[in-house]
């Protein structure tokens, strides 16, 4: 599983069950909600491994977004423990994820009125961090 998290929607992205590929999944707000929706996605996929699009600046650096994913994760690691659910947490590099999925997006041509879906930039960059992700490992 693969989650492309930020302020305002979480993008997520599941594989196949021989881990070959990615697919986009929904998108959450980010809101009280957002745990109980990840947790019910780990729990009817059997997710051992939840890759977190990690974002840093051109130079490798941290930034606001950085600190507030690290502190996402901290808080889904918990809730993982308080949950009895075992999955390792991964970081991945997510920089130029949202400018492929939006490129991906305008390339597809779906109507203006659902390219123009935010959500679904954030579940595009989540599978485009899991393919990667798959595509290293193997």
């Amino acid at each position: 599983m693969a989650i492309d998290f930020g302020s305002q929607r979480v993008g997520i992205a599941v594989s196949d069950e021989s881990k070959k590929f990615s697919f986009s999944r929904e998108h959450f707000k980010n809101d009280k909600n957002l745990f109980r929706n990840i947790l019910e996605i780990i729990r009817s996929e059997n997710i051992e491994k939840i890759i977190i699009g990690y974002p840093l600046n051109l130079k490798s650096e941290k930034t606001q977004q950085t600190l507030e994913t690290e502190e996402f994760s901290k808080k889904l690691t918990n809730q993982l423990i308080s949950n009895s659910l075992r999955a390792e947490i991964v970081f991945a590099d997510e920089r130029f994820t949202s400018k492929i999925a939006r490129y991906n997006i305008l390339s597809s041509g779906l109507s203006k009125k659902k390219r123009e879906n935010k959500g679904m930039t954030d579940s595009i960059s989540a599978q485009i961090i899991l393919q990667d992700y798959i595509d290293k490992v193997k």
